[in-house]
């Protein structure tokens, strides 16, 4: 019997995946536990109009985060900091910091986003990645200067 998943099932399929199992296990496990409908035309339309969404969606999507990509690496962003002899920090610039700078220039940025290894411990120009979406990824330029 053909079956539609609504939900996982180990060892057995994904949610939104046509398989062929069992008459038994779909009467008598599957269709009473709402885990997968039969695949009847109707549904199996159904799952490929779902199918179509979901890919326009994540093209709207992918096609934003880049839009978004270009507004952020036409920034640069400018951080104050107290520093020693030989330009560096007293302490460091965090991905916290930079997030928080970035907000208030009008660009929401998760701090988790930003791919920073370490801290910025030095004065000057650093261009830090930050993941926007899966696939696309911007670099900023982080200007650290020093502050009176």
């Amino acid at each position: 019997m053909k079956v539609i998943f609504l939900e996982d099932v180990k060892g057995k399929g994904k949610k939104g995946e046509l398989k062929n199992v069992s008459e038994g296990y779909a009467r008598n496990y599957l269709l009473p536990n709402n885990l997968a409908v039969e695949a009847t035309k109707g549904n199996v339309a159904n799952l490929k109009a779902q199918k179509n969404s979901e890919q326009k969606k994540a093209a709207e999507e992918l096609e934003a985060a880049k839009k978004y990509k270009e507004e952020l690496e036409a920034l640069t962003v400018e951080i104050k900091a107290k520093s020693g002899e030989g330009g560096r920090l007293f302490g460091a610039v965090s991905t916290k910091q930079i997030a928080e700078t970035l907000s208030g220039m009008k660009m929401k940025v998760d701090k988790r986003k930003i791919m920073l290894n370490d801290p910025i411990r030095s004065l000057g120009y650093t261009n830090v990645p930050i993941k926007i979406h899966p696939e696309v990824i911007a670099t900023v330029k982080v200007h650290v200067v020093e502050s009176e």
